[in-house]
């Protein structure tokens, strides 16, 4: 049976709303120690600078309500517990392609000066249809 060494958790954190405003940053981070500590079943846990930082991001206050987290274990036999981040690069989408703002400017005038035109066009038609009504309204009197 072989242990794993490295493990990644969602930890919920929506118990931190019980404690005092003043306190509930320092409690997220205790949580953390504490479920580090119950499914790693290792008494040293070493929570990450940058783990930190999201949880303080917000303030004291406002902690996350939940956190991703990968912990792994060290060949010093202590638990270090850092944020996720997804290490597989998507390369098989393609990146939208944008346009320059020139590119954009010339499409914008192109289209407005195709407007133009067609809004010519159909005034000169609706004064044709205008005029050839009213010929034959003063053809019939």
């Amino acid at each position: 049976m072989s242990q794993e060494l490295e493990r990644v958790y969602t930890i919920p954190l929506g118990k931190v709303k019980i404690s005092q405003s003043q306190h509930r940053a320092v409690r997220a981070i205790n949580m953390i120690r504490e479920f580090a500590r119950h499914h790693m079943k290792v008494e040293i846990i070493k929570i990450d600078e940058e783990l930190a930082r999201q949880i303080w991001a917000r303030g004291v206050r406002r902690p996350p309500r939940k956190i991703k987290v990968r912990m792994s274990k060290t060949d010093e036999g202590y638990i270090l517990v850092s944020l996720f981040t997804d290490d597989v690069e998507i390369s098989s989408t393609p990146e939208k392609e944008t346009k320059k703002v020139e590119d954009k400017v010339d499409s914008i005038k192109e289209d407005a000066s195709s407007k133009e035109d067609a809004s010519s066009k159909e005034d000169a038609s609706s004064k044709e249809d205008a005029s050839s009504k009213e010929d034959a309204s003063s053809k019939e009197v």
